[in-house]
Formats: C-alpha cells, sequence, structure tokens
C-alpha cells in the first residue's frame, strides 16, 4: 500500500471570489496508486479467472505464482502471515501495541478510532516484501491499513521485527494519517492496484462500501484484460497481449540499438503504468485502454520530483523512466524485468551488460576498483540511485542519468556520488571529477529550466517557451515539456502565454494535457479561441484537464458542435468526481464546477459532502467559507472557520481566509493577527506574506510590512506582487533608493509588463538620492 502523506496545502482551489485568487480543479487519488476503479467498464467484459488459463498456459501460471503480483493481497493463513505474533510489542507515540493470537487468528492491540486501546482482527494480508501491511475491517464496510507492519527482511539486514511506518511522527487518533482514517483506506487508497476486477462500491448515499474483486491478487486478467472472448475463441487476441523484451544490437561504438520496429504505442508501459505511476482515477480504465484515458498522471510537481526530475517522494517509476534516453530509443518493461514472475532477466551489471558495451564495467568508466568498491562499480548505484520509502522499501530512480554533481551546485538537486557514497565530500569535488572524465564542461539540462519555472526566475517564461517548442531531435522528453508547460502558467507575459496556445496543440498529448493546467494564464477574453478545442481533444486526461476553466466561459464563447462537446466533457468530469465520492477532495471539484456554471447552491451541498466526510478538509471550509461571504452570511462563515481551526489549528490557510473575513468585519487587528499567524506557518505560500503586509501598511504599520515583504522576497525573489508591493510601500515612504533598486528587480522579472517599466521610470526621473535606508 502506497504510504500516505500529509497533504502540502499552497494556494488551495480557494474560490475567494471577491479577493482575486483563482479557482482551479482539485483532483484526488494523489497519495498513490488507487483511488478508483472500472466499476462500469468492466461490467461488459466477461472475466475468466486464471483457473482458466493455467489450462493452455501452466508454464505462464507457474512463473507468475510467489510472485509480488501473486502476494499482492492475501487471505490469512499460516503459511501467508509473517511475523512475530506471540505476543510481541511495539511502542510509538505513547501507545504500546501487542501483537498475538486468539484461537488462531491474529489480533492487534492497538488504539482504535476513538483513540482508546481496543483488539482488532487481522482480515487480510497485503504485501509480502520487503514489508507485510495488514487490514483491518471497520464498521461501514472499511478496511483499515495500520501503520504497524513487519518487516520482511533478513534480520542481518534489520529486518525480523515489527516498525511504525511513520517513526518519528506522533499520531493519535485525531490525526489525519491515522490508520483508522481515509488516508490508510483500502478501499480509497490501494484497491485498485492489488487485486483484479476490483469494483469499489461505494454508496455515497450511506457511506458505506460493498467493495468487490474477481480474484484477491494481481492475477492474469488485470494486466492482459478480460479473456471471456479468448476463451471462447483463443483465434480472439485478449485486449492485451505483451510482447517480451525487443531485439537489441551494439554497434562497435558500443552503443546497443533496437532491431525490430519500435511499436508506436508502448503497450508494457501503457499496461504497467496505472500501477506504477503516481496519478488519479478517471474510474472506467480497462487492460488495452490507453494510460491517459484511464488517469490523470503527476507531472515533475514540486515535492514529488526534484527539479532534474529524479524521483522525490513516492512516485513510483513511470514518470523516472519517461525522462530516460533508454525509453526514447524504444526499451521497454520487459525487457528488464520478467512479465510473469517480475524478476530481473540478469542480475548486478549482467543486466546492462546484455545490451551495453562490458568496456563500461572497467575502472575508466566506473571511476572505481572492483575489488576496493565493489557497490560503487555497480552501475544501478550511480545511474539509478536508490531512495528508501516506508522506511525499509527501497526504490531505483528509473531515468538512468548521468551523475550530475554540477546541478546540484546550481540547483541543490541531490547527486549519486555525493547523496549516496562521498558524504564527506561537497558536489564541486564531485563536478571537477566527472568533469575531468568527461574532458570538459557539462551539457546544458532542461533542469535549469524547470528550477527557473519553479522560482519565477528572470527569463524562465522564455527558457521554458524554449524547452516547450524544442525539436524533436532533441529529445527532450514529452513529461519534461509537458510540465515545462504547465509551469508556464505562473510566469505571465505574452512570450508565456503564447506558447501555452502552441503548447495545446503539440501533437503529444501528455505536452497538451500540461499546457491545459496552465489555462488560468490565458486572459478569459482569449480563452475560448486558444483552448476551446480541447474539449474536443481525442484524449480524456486533456480534455477532463482543461474543461473546468473552459465552462465558465458563456455559451456563445462556442460554436454549436462545441457546447456540445463542453456538455459531453462535462459529463464526464462529473462521472469522474463522483466515482471519487468517498474523496472529499472530488467534493470541492464538483463546487468548482458548480460556480464556474453559474450554481452555488449546487456548490454548497458539495462542499457540505466534503465537511461530512472530512471535518478537517480545509479547502472544502476555506471555499464553503468564501460561499458564505459571498452570498452574506459573513458571521456563519467566521463560525465555520472557527470551527475547522479547531480541527486543524496548524492550517495556515485557515487562517488566512479568517483574516481576511475579519478585516471584512472591521476586525482589522484581529484580523492582521490571523493573517501574522497564516504566514508564519506557511512561509513558503507568498501569498500569505502578501496580504499580511498589505494589512500592516493599510494599519500605517509600513516598517512591519517591509520586514515581511523582504523576508518574503528571499524566499520568493521572483514573486511579482512581493515585489511590485516593496517598490509602492518604499516609494510612498520616501525611501527612493530602496524604490529604485526594487523597481530594477521588477522590471527584470516581468520586462513585458508597461506598467511596472513606467513605474521604474517615474523613479528613475524623481529627484535623484531620495531619502535611502
Amino acid at each position: 500500500m502506497a504510504q500516505a502523506s500529509r497533504p502540502i496545502i499552497a494556494v488551495v482551489a480557494l474560490l475567494l471570489l471577491g479577493l482575486g485568487v483563482v479557482a482551479s480543479l482539485v483532483v484526488s487519488g494523489v497519495a498513490g496508486p488507487g483511488g478508483g476503479a472500472a466499476d462500469d467498464a468492466v461490467e461488459a467484459a466477461r472475466y475468466v479467472g486464471r483457473a482458466m488459463c493455467v489450462r493452455c498456459h501452466p508454464d505462464v501460471v507457474t512463473e507468475w505464482t510467489g510472485s509480488h503480483h501473486d502476494l499482492a493481497m492475501q487471505e490469512v493463513t499460516d503459511e501467508s502471515l509473517l511475523g512475530d505474533w506471540g505476543a510481541a510489542s511495539l511502542e510509538h507515540g505513547g501507545v504500546t501495541s501487542m501483537f498475538s493470537k486468539r484461537d488462531g487468528k491474529p489480533i492487534i492491540r492497538t488504539d482504535g478510532p476513538d483513540g482508546e486501546l481496543a483488539d482488532f482482527e487481522v482480515a487480510y494480508l497485503f504485501g509480502v516484501a520487503p514489508l507485510q501491511q495488514l487490514l483491518i475491517s471497520l464498521p461501514g464496510g472499511r478496511l483499515q491499513a495500520p501503520s504497524l507492519a513487519w518487516d520482511a527482511r533478513p534480520a542481518a539486514a534489520g529486518g525480523q521485527r515489527w516498525f511504525h511506518l511513520y517513526p518519528d511522527e506522533p499520531i493519535d487518533h485525531r490525526d489525519e494519517l491515522h490508520w483508522t482514517g481515509r488516508g490508510q483506506r483500502w478501499n480509497l487508497m490501494c484497491a485498485e492496484c492489488h487485486s483484479t476486477r476490483l469494483e469499489k462500491g461505494y454508496d455515497r448515499a450511506t457511506g458505506t462500501y460493498e467493495t468487490r474483486w474477481f480474484e484477491i491478487d494481481v492475477s492474469c486478467e488485470a494486466c492482459h484484460g478480460p479473456g471471456g472472448d479468448h476463451v471462447d475463441d483463443p483465434k480472439t487476441p485478449l485486449p492485451v497481449a505483451m510482447r517480451g523484451a525487443g531485439a537489441w544490437k551494439t554497434g562497435a561504438d558500443g552503443i546497443p540499438r533496437r532491431v525490430d520496429p519500435i511499436p508506436e504505442v508502448d503497450t508494457a508501459l501503457e499496461t504497467c503504468g496505472p500501477c506504477h505511476a503516481r496519478r488519479s482515477s478517471f474510474g472506467s480504465w480497462v487492460p488495452g485502454d490507453a494510460f491517459l484515458d484511464g488517469y490523470r498522471p503527476a507531472l515533475l510537481e514540486e515535492t514529488l520530483y526534484f527539479a532534474d526530475g529524479q524521483i522525490q517522494d513516492e512516485v513510483y517509476v513511470w514518470g523516472s523512466f519517461l525522462q530516460s534516453k533508454m525509453h526514447a530509443k524504444g526499451v521497454t518493461c520487459g525487457d528488464c524485468h520478467e512479465p510473469h514472475g517480475l524478476g530481473l532477466r540478469a542480475e548486478g551489471n549482467g543486466l546492462c551488460l546484455r545490451c551495453h558495451s562490458p568496456e563500461l564495467g572497467e575502472r575508466e568508466h566506473t571511476l572505481h576498483d572492483a575489488d576496493r568498491a565493489p557497490d560503487a562499480v555497480l552501475c544501478v548505484n550511480c545511474h539509478a540511485p536508490e531512495r528508501t520509502y516506508m522506511v525499509v522499501d527501497p526504490r531505483r530512480d528509473h531515468a538512468f542519468r548521468v551523475p550530475r554533481p554540477d546541478l546540484t551546485e546550481a540547483i541543490g538537486a541531490p547527486n549519486a556520488c555525493t547523496s549516496s557514497c562521498h558524504d564527506d565530500r561537497d558536489a564541486r569535488w564531485a563536478a571537477k571529477v566527472i568533469a575531468g572524465r568527461a574532458g570538459g564542461r557539462p551539457t546544458a539540462h532542461w533542469a535549469t529550466a524547470l528550477d527557473a519555472g519553479r522560482r519565477q526566475r528572470p527569463g524562465a517564461d522564455e527558457a521554458l517557451a524554449r524547452l516547450v517548442e524544442s525539436d524533436p531531435e532533441d529529445l527532450v522528453p514529452g513529461i519534461v515539456r509537458a510540465t515545462a508547460a504547465s509551469l508556464l502558467g505562473r510566469q505571465g507575459g505574452p512570450r508565456a502565454i503564447a506558447a501555452i496556445g502552441r503548447a495545446l496543440r503539440n501533437e503529444d498529448p501528455l505536452v497538451r494535457h500540461g499546457a491545459a493546467r496552465a489555462l488560468g494564464a490565458i486572459p478569459p477574453e482569449r480563452l475560448a479561441e486558444v483552448a476551446g478545442h480541447l474539449v474536443e481533444d481525442p484524449v480524456r486526461a486533456v480534455r477532463l484537464e482543461a474543461v473546468t476553466a473552459l465552462a465558465a466561459l458563456p455559451e456563445d464563447a462556442f460554436s454549436p458542435p462545441r457546447r456540445d462537446a463542453l456538455a459531453s466533457t462535462i459529463a464526464e468530469l462529473r462521472a469522474w468526481q463522483r466515482h471519487l465520492a468517498d474523496d472529499p477532495s472530488a467534493h470541492v471539484s464538483l463546487s468548482i464546477l458548480a460556480m464556474a456554471r453559474g450554481d452555488p447552491d449546487e456548490a454548497e451541498a458539495e462542499l457540505r459532502a466534503a465537511l461530512r466526510l472530512d471535518a478537517r478538509h480545509t479547502p472544502a471550509a476555506v471555499n464553503l467559507a468564501d460561499l458564505m461571504r459571498a452570498t452574506g452570511r459573513d458571521l456563519e462563515a467566521v463560525d465555520l472557520l472557527h470551527a475547522a481551526l479547531a480541527e486543524s489549528p496548524r492550517a495556515a490557510v485557515l487562517h488566512h481566509a479568517l483574516g481576511l473575513l475579519r478585516i471584512r468585519l472591521g476586525q482589522a487587528e484581529e484580523g492582521r493577527d490571523s493573517l501574522r499567524i497564516a504566514s508564519g506557518l506557511a512561509p513558503e505560500v507568498p501569498r500569505f506574506a502578501f496580504v499580511y503586509a498589505v494589512a500592516l501598511q493599510a494599519a500605517e504599520d509600513g516598517d512591519g510590512a517591509v520586514e515581511v515583504l523582504r523576508e518574503a522576497a528571499r524566499r520568493h525573489p521572483g514573486d511579482i506582487e512581493i515585489l511590485h508591493a516593496l517598490v509602492t510601500i518604499q516609494r510612498d515612504a520616501g525611501r527612493l533608493d530602496e524604490a529604485r533598486r526594487w523597481a530594477r528587480r521588477l522590471v527584470e522579472r516581468a520586462p513585458w509588463n508597461g506598467g511596472f517599466r513606467e513605474l521604474q521610470a517615474s523613479l528613475d526621473g524623481a529627484e535623484a538620492g531620495g531619502r535611502s535606508e
């Protein structure tokens, strides 16, 4: 099961209709594989089970038996159950949990949903190595995964023990990560990828589940699709008939090249991707469908990936493999992995040397002596470094990149040399060593453009636009261009807008999808012209990414055929989010759609539904409070925010919303105090600092405002609101030298803004010197 993490809420999808914050689509299921199943699409498909498959494919079933797919989820038996159940115990956060058996059944004694110790019988087992998790049945059909797991590694490797998945966090029953909560719910978070033909069976009216599967584990038809037609007539192919490894030949230059034709569609990646990618499910994918018709993938986003694309959070392998030159040249999953037994096709460097020249294993390439440092000459330790998740589960980055310690110096991305082995050396030392080996300066890398876009640095618009518009011969990965297109939405200016518009018509659907995430940068009067065609896009992920922004436009902005396509895509969006009705984020998305369509009553109903599911869901609370404000119910909104803060006292966005509302009600001092708290709790959100500074300036505390803005500018040197506020406040205080300095930075950041250039010119033309600090 994917390890749930705390949500990072920046400028959440706040309606804040009167306060200038643009609403955006909130999607659910981003915690990892899971979040939806093909409840409707599978109804027409005939599944037959592996008992039927084994009649003709016994060797394949034998390979599969005992694999991680076979053991993905199991009934509890003496053979399947791992762990010490002889009254073993584990203390964490002041709670001592006990593991024992009663009448032969495994029992955990731990804190329940009310915080009191209770006994819970283990209903199912989840996974097998390097850890085995447990599933507990709770009322309403919920299966919950305790944060207590068995370390299945050998004792010599530190295993054969009970451990807590959040060892450094005290988590009680009120915490969003407690095992009884939504974030640890099997039905919502992980069921789809551990069983075959799963039907989530969530009843929105009762809030209960009747989740069913055809086979408990990841069996034949989970990947190959329903086999009924194939059984009736073996000449009828399965929906997915994956091939094994491709045909490769190493040339005289030592570079392997694929000699058989590269398929237009990588069937393996399309089939493996749904459970080996960070994504949200649309709820209707079945094997054989295109990945982007079934899922909204994560791009190379902050907190998920480093700016150079290396894995950071638990993102699995799809996003990193798409970055690799190997993928671009036709390598696919089955070239390295056995598709049924799931083992590697060879061990150690033998896997890589099946295609690559043996000379790459020599010291001239590895820079290490195999006898003195055997681990240092393993290809994967330099080119596919590990990060450990769930405490004991190391996973490799699948971009197979060359270590770039120069990027560590430039943008802070880790590198395999000093992050994994030479921790007593710095990145500059490693960069010099590699530069000496490569015979010169390192080549330019797209990471600097993504980093500039994340930080909104001067020139980021041009750097990102060039990435998006790069020639196919440059082999810039599609996921990189898609990410660059999405980041263009933060930059502003005509260059960014033009590049977004071109990306919306890119032949790569992933690039179109990334560009659709940037529609908020398109002026509303141009949106139908620039992006209206997306409601007719053949790829579902593109259509659904664009539809909320387009739904807010008047009907006469579209031709009659396009209006029909818009209505159809809105229906798709509603079906997607209603499929995810057990996740409050889905209700927030539906509320935003309702507001875009001019239906505040439906929006309020969806927001209240979200809060019934989870009273701690801050986006729903903030949006509902602002909807109340917009409909003249300010005092009711204050009560709602106070109640939400009682549930989530450290939620910065709630303090921010309360501060704005208090100021609106004339409670200026209390409002500033709430804004101060929000800014302090979330310094990563520049708008919180900006609004707090504006409130201080309104209270004639210009020096305090400048102090807040300076610190915010240090953290967010490219934020236009921060820079503009520093210019105007310093100017109004008579500190013209300071105002000029900030004006230069403002114009450098946004040279396309004529108003900023005029502001700079007016300052330059003012009396020289001014009053300086």
